[in-house]
């Protein structure tokens, strides 16, 4: 797998080469038997320029997509996110995450982020590939619960991972009945 991924970037940085060297050497081949022209006095020459810029940013926003499909295929991706929807009784410090025994991230947050999560943000904590079959994903909360005590929850849901990508939605939310915070995993394919 590692030198599928090697050889894959080594392709795509040789692209974005190539396309660098060509759209560089545009002007000058497009100028041969004619004086060149300077960029500064001839607008002809600058619009020519900014077309060759917005066609070299298209290039590279394309080279990134087909890196992106590249390294993570639908059939083996898997993406974890989370959200809250809380204020009372849990303020969140960090939070772990396991996939089969294994931590594959983990995050501790500032109070800018945990204010965009409260206002609806939902934040990407892993995008990864894993093989077909029974997974099991476990995250870990850590932070201040109720009476401003230090507060260690886990949330853990198990899924068969099929074809498809699978998306796990973390959330945190008040339970206004129990007067305690609520973690929960689910997963969507």
């Amino acid at each position: 797998m590692s030198t599928r991924r090697t050889s894959n970037r080594t392709v795509l940085n040789s692209l974005l080469t190539l396309a660098l060297t060509l759209t560089l050497s545009l002007p000058a081949s497009a100028g041969q038997g004619a004086p060149e022209a300077d960029p500064v006095l001839d607008p002809g020459a600058n619009l020519e320029l900014e077309a060759v810029k917005k066609d070299l940013v298209a290039l590279k926003r394309d080279l990134v997509i087909l890196e992106e499909e590249l390294l993570f295929p639908a059939s083996s991706q898997v993406a974890v996110f989370l959200s809250m929807d809380v204020g009372e009784f849990f303020q969140l410090d960090a939070v772990s995450v396991e996939l089969d025994g294994d931590e594959v991230s983990h995050h501790l947050y500032t109070e800018r982020q945990v204010d965009a999560l409260l206002r609806g943000g939902v934040q990407k904590l892993y995008l990864g590939n894993i093989k077909q079959g029974r997974h099991r994903l476990t995250a870990f909360f850590t932070g201040r619960g109720p009476g401003e005590r230090d507060y260690r929850r886990a949330a853990t849901v198990e899924f068969e991972k099929s074809f498809e990508p699978a998306i796990v939605e973390l959330a945190i939310r008040d339970s206004e009945s129990k007067y305690q915070p609520e973690f929960t995993a689910a997963v969507s394919n």
